[in-house]
């Protein structure tokens, strides 16, 4: 599924909007093309913290999408916790006032523990917009709606 991030760039793109993105370590490690990514945006992707001095490859973001969301990035960022920059990118998105909006992919067996339901209540309640990734697909094996994030923004 996060292979297919480019479709998610595409649709920011044909929107006008100019696309930088925050990877985990574990996302950078063979979940996508990461050559191909910094192609269509023209920009490196972001996964490890600057060092002191060196500029930042791209500007403060009007608005942040996370997809697809895991059970642990969801858990760990409700709770603050920001080992990974991405992680720590969302949790200043936040307490700078960036709508964000996010697209879980969560088995329902993790999707039913009780930690997840809390963090889903907890960041609600700082304004994050959540999206059914899968909503209003019909037949065969539904497609992941990449869109549906940038939708839930533009729908401020």
């Amino acid at each position: 599924m996060a292979c297919d991030v480019g479709r998610l760039i595409t649709a920011a793109q044909e929107r006008d909007w100019e696309v930088g993105v925050f990877a985990t370590p574990v996302a950078m490690g063979g979940f996508f093309d990461t050559a191909a990514v910094e192609a269509q945006t023209g920009r490196p992707i972001r996964s490890a913290w600057r060092r002191p001095g060196e500029p930042r490859p791209f500007p403060a973001p009007d608005a942040v999408v996370v997809a697809p969301a895991t059970f642990n990035t969801v858990n760990k960022w409700a709770a603050g916790l920001a080992d990974t920059l991405a992680l720590a990118t969302l949790c200043e998105a936040c307490g700078l006032g960036v709508p964000v909006a996010v697209l879980p992919c969560v088995a329902d067996a993790l999707a039913s523990h009780p930690a997840y339901r809390e963090s889903l209540a907890r960041l609600r309640g700082m304004g994050v917009r959540f999206g059914d990734p899968y909503a209003g697909e019909g037949g065969g094996p539904p497609a992941f709606g990449w869109e549906r994030a940038l939708d839930l923004l533009e729908r401020r």
